[in-house]
């Protein structure tokens, strides 16, 4: 059954009476509908085409000018089988140059999108590739040097849904729209009157992140949908440029993680709430047999500045309403072969040490209290950052500007733009950090010792495991194929191996994903040979 023909089923049945009373009465309220992104195929050529474009959003009652690849905001979900060839036209009709971005996706350094894969305005780029890698859910997005975090937040990100063979035998709920349900989570800050995308990358964002006060579900906010009765797979990700997320179900019922970043899992590990970071994505079945509506939520997580209202209590994010039709698909006991770790001894290690300036991290924290008060902290001390050992460290920064400014010399502003750093050294892009060789595997440490900041770090090209995330041993639903891991003030490590070759002027890129970390330095280039 199509989507729009489901959609439609179910309208006609609620005013026949076929919903069940409550169902009835809330699909007559003004909330909105969830959109549910076209999925894109290629044509009997093998060609796709995606432009980037500008257009209009309506939130609040007010349009607002945004941007999305094929429309107004975000774009179409690219389907890819494994194995078979594609050809991707992207159009830039944006008023400033822009990348396409493959993220999650396996594929050589010369496709892969990154900061060198500059688009001008008005230009076109045509990029080829064969997928070679397990069914997941990936997704594709900006990556322009020192302007990602703006183009994000202008609304482009798009899905990418990678089939194979072995996914497709499953039994899994797969019916696009209608019990297969893609939902991109997103905030915004809007301008005071409502009118525009109030993004700013200042010294408070460079420390931060970028964050509001809007929490859109593909694009709005808090929308219902209406499923069959039985089981029902979600695919999440996690779109904000610098917000972590924890989902839940509003009546606590639980959820099966069957696949995360790189696809698939061994077998569905039930839990009650999942964490997810910036770029992640997981893929989790919901039992709606019981017929009762319920909420997907976001629980109140502890983030510098994440914490503020209507974040500081369960927000929801979408309304479901099962209806009075059964749905087909199953949650197996056992999902795919995953292969066991290889041994780590005698393999090249490299570390990672993420490091923000003293003064940026000093500096981004007084702007954040001044804004927000205490409340924005997420009850994490000051004493936790660089330079916030106690009151008197900042009173002292903040006297001594005074003072400079009241003897008529001009304090120096800071330039925040590369004060975040991995080894010590902020982002350049003629100059890639090191030289990984193809096929082999390497042990990465990612440190964030020194700060209390989160980091979620992210590889291109590679699927990796991890082997300790913040020193502790993953999580089942993280023990899977992973492409972003957390480092949060401790040291995590991860096993990875390129497939494909990039050279220095298609470098591949390993970053933070908190964008606005990423668009101030911390994020370094490397090759494959």
């Amino acid at each position: 059954m199509l989507r729009r023909d489901f959609l439609k089923l179910s309208a006609a049945l609620s005013a026949a009476g076929a919903l069940p009373l409550w169902s009835r009465s809330l699909m007559a309220a003004t909330r909105p509908t969830l959109p549910v992104p076209e999925l894109l195929s290629a044509d009997p050529r093998g060609e796709v085409t995606l432009t980037a474009r500008s257009g209009f959003s309506l939130w609040n009652g007010k349009k607002v000018p945004s941007w999305g690849y094929n429309g107004n905001l975000l774009g179409p979900a690219l389907q890819l089988e494994r194995g078979k060839p594609i050809s991707v036209n992207i159009d830039n009709q944006l008023p400033q140059a822009t990348t396409v971005h493959w993220h999650g996706l396996e594929v050589p350094g010369a496709v892969d999108g990154g900061p060198h894969a500059r688009i001008e305005p008005g230009q076109q780029r045509t990029v080829s590739f064969t997928p070679d890698q397990p069914a997941a859910t990936c997704w594709f997005h900006p990556h322009q040097h020192g302007q990602t975090g703006y183009q994000v937040a202008q609304g482009l990100a798009g899905l990418v849904i990678l089939k194979d063979k072995d996914s497709e035998r499953l039994l899994l709920p797969k019916q696009w729209g209608i019990d297969d349900i893609p939902l991109i989570f997103q905030d915004k800050q809007l301008s005071a009157d409502g009118s525009q995308i109030d993004y700013q990358l200042d010294i408070m964002r460079a420390a931060v992140g970028w964050f509001g006060n809007l929490m859109l579900t593909n694009g709005v906010q808090y929308p219902q949908h209406p499923v069959p009765r039985g089981w029902l797979r979600l695919r999440l990700l996690n779109g904000c440029n610098a917000r972590s997320l924890t989902l839940a179900t509003s009546d606590h019922r639980p959820l099966y993680v069957i696949a995360s970043d790189g696809g698939l899992l061994g077998e569905p590990v039930k839990i009650s709430e999942l964490s997810m970071l910036p770029g992640e994505r997981f893929e989790v079945l919901v039992d709606t047999k019981d017929g009762k509506p319920f909420d997907l939520v976001t629980l109140p997580v502890r983030q510098m500045g994440m914490s503020l209202m209507p974040f500081d209590q369960p927000l929801p994010l979408l309304n479901v309403l099962p209806l009075n039709i059964q749905a087909s698909g199953e949650l197996p006991d056992k999902l795919v072969d995953m292969p066991a770790l290889p041994a780590v001894e005698g393999i090249t290690s490299r570390w990672l040490q993420l490091m923000m300036d003293p003064q940026l991290d000093q500096l981004g924290m007084q702007a954040l209290m001044r804004k927000y008060g205490t409340k924005a902290m997420a009850g994490m001390g000051m004493d936790a950052h660089h330079g916030m050992d106690n009151a008197g460290t900042a009173a002292s920064h903040d006297h001594s500007t005074m003072a400079a400014m009241d003897s008529g010399n001009k304090a120096p502003a800071y330039d925040f733009h590369n004060g975040n750093k991995i080894n010590g050294l902020p982002f350049d892009m003629h100059k890639p950090m090191f030289d990984a060789k193809l096929g082999e595997y390497e042990k990465w440490t990612i440190s964030g010792e020194g700060d209390a900041m989160l980091h979620p770090f992210h590889i291109h090209g590679t699927q990796f495991r991890i082997l300790s995330e913040n020193g502790k041993p993953p999580k089942a639903h993280r023990s899977g194929w992973k492409d972003t891991v957390r480092v949060e003030g401790w040291r995590s490590e991860v096993l990875v191996r390129f497939n494909y070759v990039a050279n220095a002027e298609n470098a591949y890129m390993a970053h933070c994903h908190l964008l606005e970390h990423e668009d101030t330095g911390m994020m370094l280039g490397f090759t494959v040979s």
